[in-house]
C-alpha cells in the first residue's frame, strides 16, 4: 500500500505545541525518577512547588485562572496531590489524575479548560463533559468547579 504524503509531511503528525508538551512530560518523569530516594511528603513538596512554579511562570490570563482553580481542588480535594503533567498543573489520585488545568496558550487556544480523567467519577449515563471551557471565574462559577473536583473524587 502507497501513501500520498511525502516523508517530510509524516513527521508533521504532531504540532510544534504537542511535541513541546511530550518533551515536558519526558522531563516531569525524569525528575519524578531523581526523586525516588525522597520521602513522601519532600516528593509531594516538591511537586506542589513545581506546580506553583509553572502556574507562576503563566501569562496573567492563564496565571490568574490557575491559581484560583489550583486553590479550588486544594480546598475541594485536599487528598490530590498536584502535580505537573504534560507541563500542566495536574491533580492525581494515587499518580493518576483525576483533572488538571491547561491555560489558553499551552495550545495557542481561545479558552483555557479544567479537564477530567478516566479517573474522575463523574459518570453520567452513556455521556458526560470531561472538559470544560474557563475564561473567567465568577464565585458560581467556582462552586461548580469545587462540586465538580468533589464528584470526581467520589
Amino acid at each position: 500500500m502507497s501513501s500520498t504524503s511525502s516523508p517530510a509531511e509524516k513527521h508533521e503528525v504532531f504540532t510544534a505545541e504537542e511535541r513541546a508538551a511530550m518533551k515536558e512530560h519526558a522531563r516531569e518523569q525524569k525528575t519524578a525518577a531523581a526523586r525516588r530516594g525522597a520521602s513522601r511528603a519532600e516528593k509531594e513538596a516538591a511537586a506542589e512547588r513545581d506546580v506553583l512554579a509553572k502556574i507562576a511562570g503563566m501569562p496573567e490570563e492563564d496565571r490568574v485562572l490557575a491559581e484560583r482553580i489550583h486553590e479550588i481542588v486544594r480546598a475541594a480535594a485536599p487528598g490530590l496531590a498536584p502535580k505537573l503533567w504534560y507541563g500542566m498543573p495536574a491533580y492525581a489520585d494515587d499518580g493518576k489524575v483525576v483533572c488538571h488545568f491547561q491555560g489558553a496558550h499551552k495550545f495557542t487556544s481561545r479558552y483555557a479548560t479544567l479537564g477530567f480523567g478516566d479517573r474522575a467519577a463523574l459518570d453520567e449515563g452513556a455521556m458526560w463533559p470531561t472538559a470544560y471551557a474557563v475564561t473567567k471565574l465568577t464565585a458560581a462559577d467556582e462552586e461548580i468547579i469545587a462540586a465538580l473536583v468533589r464528584r470526581a473524587v467520589g
